[in-house]
C-alpha cells in the first residue's frame, strides 16, 4: 500500500504547550503554572521563565501538587497542572478525583509524553491509561491537539471553560495538520478528509496516521473519511453519528489501551445512535518495551499501514 507524502513537521505538542501558556499569562494574571519537577521537560518552564512570580515547582510530589492547585483554585485563580501524563495521573488519582472533580474546581492538567511515543524512557513513563482515567472523572473536560495549530487553540479554549480539564502532549515533533484559521472548541472535531466507504477516527499522533491510511486505502478504492476527534470528552457525537450513518463503518485510533479509551466512548454512541461496524487500532492489553518511536509503533500496531488493514477487515463486515 502506498502512503502520503512525507508531511511537514511542526513541533511538538509540549512545546506549543508551553508558549501558549506563557502567551496566555500576559492577558490572564489569574493563572498560575505549578509542576513537579519536569519543567524543562513539560515546557512549561517558558511560562516560569516570563512569570516566576506565578510558577511553582513542587518537586516530586505530584499528589500534594495537585491539592495545592485545588487550593488556588478555591482562592480565584485558574491554576495549570504539567508533568508527564504517566506520573500525574497515577500518582495523583485520588487527589483529581476527591479535591477537583468532586467539588468541581477549576483546574487544568496538561500531561506531556503521553502514550508511547516518548521512546526509550520505557514503560514506567509511557501513559497509555491516561484518558481511560480521566474522561471516567466527573466533571472534566479532556482534549489531545493533534499539533502544534490544534495545542495553542485548545489551550485558549480551556483558559475560557469553567471545568476542570486535561490535556495530552506528546514528546515527539508532530506533522503540521490543521491551518491557522481552524477553529477549535471544547467539545468539537476535526473532519480532514472526506469519504463514503468508511470513517477513520483518532486523535494525537495516530491522526497524521490515518490521513496515510486513507491515501493508502485511496490507493484499493477505498474513499475513507478522516476525523480529528480532538475533544474526547465531551465529544461531538453528532459528528460520529453523522460519519456511522454517512460511510457505514467506523475505525477508532489510539495511541492507548483500546480498552476504556477513545474507541470505547465511539462505539457506545454508535451503539446508540447508528450502529456500524467497527474496528480498534490500540495498545492491546500489555505494557510497551523501550525503543526508538517509530520502532515501538510498528512493534505495536500503530501505523498507517495497520489502520489500513485493520480498515479493510472491517470493510469486509459492512456489506
Amino acid at each position: 500500500m502506498s502512503t502520503q507524502a512525507t508531511p511537514v513537521m511542526g513541533k511538538a505538542t509540549r512545546d506549543a504547550y508551553g508558549e501558549a501558556i506563557t502567551a496566555l499569562g500576559a492577558t490572564r494574571p489569574d493563572i498560575v503554572v505549578l509542576d513537579a519537577d519536569l519543567a524543562c521537560s513539560t515546557k512549561s518552564q517558558k511560562f516560569g521563565d516570563k512569570y516566576p512570580e506565578r510558577f511553582f515547582n513542587m518537586g516530586i510530589q505530584e499528589a500534594n501538587m495537585v491539592g495545592v492547585a485545588a487550593g488556588l483554585a478555591s482562592s480565584g485563580k485558574l491554576p495549570w497542572v504539567s508533568s508527564f501524563a504517566s506520573f500525574l495521573i497515577t500518582k495523583a488519582y485520588d487527589q483529581m478525583r476527591m479535591g477537583v472533580a468532586n467539588p468541581g474546581l477549576n483546574v487544568k492538567f496538561v500531561g506531556s509524553h503521553g502514550g508511547i511515543s516518548l521512546g526509550e524512557d520505557g514503560a514506567s513513563q509511557m501513559s497509555i491509561e491516561d484518558i481511560a482515567l480521566t474522561v471516567s472523572l466527573p466533571h472534566f473536560t479532556v482534549v489531545v491537539p493533534a499539533d502544534e495549530t490544534a495545542c495553542r487553540a485548545l489551550v485558549n479554549a480551556m483558559a475560557d471553560d469553567p471545568r476542570p480539564g486535561f490535556m495530552r502532549t506528546t514528546r515527539p515533533k508532530s506533522p503540521l495538520i490543521h491551518d491557522a484559521a481552524a477553529h477549535f472548541a471544547i467539545g468539537g472535531s476535526s473532519t480532514l478528509r472526506d469519504g463514503s466507504d468508511i470513517t477513520l477516527i483518532a486523535y494525537g499522533l495516530m491522526v497524521s496516521e490515518s490521513l496515510a491510511a486513507a491515501e493508502a486505502l485511496a490507493a484499493r478504492g477505498v474513499s475513507a473519511r478522516v476525523i480529528d476527534l480532538y475533544s474526547i470528552k465531551p465529544m461531538d457525537v453528532d459528528a460520529v453519528a453523522r460519519a456511522a450513518r454517512e460511510t457505514g463503518a467506523i475505525v477508532c485510533s489510539e495511541e492507548h489501551q483500546v480498552r476504556g479509551g477513545m474507541g470505547s466512548l465511539v462505539a457506545q454512541v454508535v451503539a446508540e445512535r447508528h450502529p456500524v461496524p467497527m474496528g480498534f487500532v490500540g495498545i492491546e492489553d500489555t505494557y510497551a518495551e523501550s525503543g526508538k518511536p517509530h520502532e515501538l509503533h510498528q512493534k505495536y500496531g500503530l501505523t498507517a499501514a495497520h489502520i489500513a488493514q485493520r480498515a479493510l477487515e472491517v470493510l469486509k463486515r459492512k456489506g
